[in-house]
C-alpha cells in the first residue's frame, strides 16, 4: 500500500486557490478592492517568502465567511470554481493524480487552504481525501474562526498524523509515501516522507532539492 501526498496551491493548481477567492470575492464586489486588494498580495508575497503569520492572515481570509450564509457562499463558490479554478487545473496534474488513484495508492490532498475553499477542488480531481485548514462552523454557519491546528508548515505534520492515527495508520504503514509540493513552506513534511518530489518548486525548494538529489518536475 502506498501513500500519495498532493500540495495543492501551485501545484496541482497553475496558481493559488486562497488568494485567488480573496480576487475573486474582490471582483464581484463582495470584498472592497481599496482595502483588501494590497492586504491579500501582501500575504501572499509572505507565504511565497516563508514569513507568513498562519493566524493573522486566518483571521483575514476566514472573516468574510462569517459575514454571510454558507448558501450564499456556496453559489459563489461555485462560480469561483467556474472562472478561477478550472482554467488551473493542467491536463498533466490531471494525468500524476490518476496514475496514483489507477495504482490504487492512498491519494491525499494536503494544503493550508481552508476546506471551504478546497473541498470542492478534490472533488474535482477526484481526490475523496482532503486535510485542509478548518473553518469553525455552527449549525452549518462559518464564525470567521479556526478550528484544530492550521495545515501550514510544521502544522502538516500534525494534521497528517492525526488523520493517519484515526484510520489506525503511520507512515510506516505504508510501504512508500511520496509527496509533491512546489513551496518551501512544506519543507518540514517532504522531509518525513520516502520520496518528496518538487513539482513547479520556487527558489528555495529548488536549491534544496538539487542539493538533495529530490525529483524536480513541472505539472505546467
Amino acid at each position: 500500500m502506498k501513500l500519495a501526498l498532493f500540495d495543492l496551491d501551485n501545484t496541482l493548481l497553475n496558481g493559488d486557490s486562497d488568494f485567488e477567492w480573496s480576487q475573486f470575492l474582490i471582483r464581484i464586489g463582495i470584498l472592497d478592492r481599496e482595502l483588501f486588494e494590497v492586504k491579500n498580495q501582501t500575504f501572499y508575497d509572505q507565504y511565497k517568502a516563508g514569513t507568513l503569520d498562519i493566524h493573522e492572515f486566518l483571521d483575514f481570509q476566514l472573516k468574510p465567511l462569517s459575514r454571510h450564509s454558507r448558501k450564499v457562499l456556496d453559489d459563489w463558490h461555485r462560480q469561483f470554481m467556474a472562472e478561477s479554478i478550472m482554467p488551473m487545473v493542467t491536463p498533466q496534474s490531471r494525468e500524476l493524480v490518476n496514475q496514483h488513484l489507477n495504482a490504487g495508492d492512498v491519494c491525499v490532498i494536503i494544503t493550508a487552504t481552508n476546506s471551504f475553499v478546497t473541498t470542492p477542488i478534490a472533488r474535482e480531481f477526484g481526490i475523496e481525501n482532503l486535510i485542509a485548514t478548518e473553518p469553525e462552523h455552527i449549525d452549518g454557519e462559518f464564525t470567521g474562526q479556526v478550528t484544530d491546528v492550521p495545515c501550514f508548515r510544521e502544522g502538516k505534520i500534525t494534521r497528517l498524523d492525526n488523520w493517519l492515527s484515526a484510520r489506525g495508520w503511520t507512515l510506516d504503514s505504508f510501504e512508500d509515501s511520496v509527496f509533491y509540493s512546489d513551496s518551501m513552506n512544506d519543507l518540514p513534511l517532504m522531509c518525513k516522507v520516502q520520496h518528496p518530489v518538487a513539482a513547479n518548486p520556487d527558489a528555495t525548494l529548488r536549491a534544496h532539492a538539487e542539493l538533495h538529489n529530490w525529483p524536480i518536475i513541472s505539472l505546467r
